[in-house]
């Protein structure tokens, strides 16, 4: 299914899935209640963990997460890319985007299907790895095809890159890697000794 019919679909609540650089992923857009619930009950993931806040570029993250120096360093460096960063979250997203101590996990996926999505979309969407809460990510599209055909709004056909889910680290008072992926916490703390 093609990136324009598939924005369509994510703009009128609908659900998708389409190859990252790292696995394959579930979208919906993120401030539309109905989709996110939607994303709960194929997932068969506890309403409280919230998912990931994926955005078209860099530039978009001050808008829903506060960000300092040192933050700026690490998002200059891996992003776009394997990294899902989670901060504080600024004031005004929707309650289900945010954990319960007021965090959002946000990513930039380098994969030019996920960010020509976006940016035809509008807006930022919820993007959980595609497989059911438990099982291991499905990384071509088959694999997602077969399992979840009936369950879903629209598949794009595509390759993933590394088959490897993003590093994700929480950035909120000290650094600390909750998922290790490509990107390693040596990677991160080398970053922030470097020279701008």
């Amino acid at each position: 299914m093609d990136i324009s019919k598939c924005a369509s679909i994510l703009i009128n609540g609908g659900i998708i899935a389409f190859p990252t650089e790292t696995v394959y992923g579930f979208g919906v857009i993120f401030d539309d209640e109905k989709a996110y619930e939607k994303l709960i009950n194929i997932k068969r993931r506890p309403p409280e963990k919230p998912f990931t806040l994926m955005c078209e570029k860099t530039s978009d993250i001050e808008k829903y997460g506060y960000v300092n120096d040192d933050i700026k360093k690490i998002i200059n460096k891996f992003m776009p890319g394997q990294l899902t960063i989670i901060l504080k979250a600024k004031p005004g997203l929707p309650p289900f985007v945010v954990s319960k101590d007021n965090t959002v996990g946000i990513r930039i996926s380098s994969h030019p299907i996920v960010q020509s999505l976006i940016h035809q979309v509008g807006k930022p969407l919820l993007v959980p790895s595609a497989n059911r809460s438990g099982e291991p990510p499905l990384v071509n599209y088959q694999d997602v095809k077969n399992q979840f055909e009936n369950e879903l709004d629209g598949i794009i056909e595509g390759k993933t890159t590394t088959n490897v889910p993003s590093t994700v680290v929480s950035l909120i008072d000290k650094i600390c890697v909750l998922r290790e992926g490509n990107i390693k916490l040596d990677d991160i703390n080398r970053c922030l000794t470097e020279e701008l």
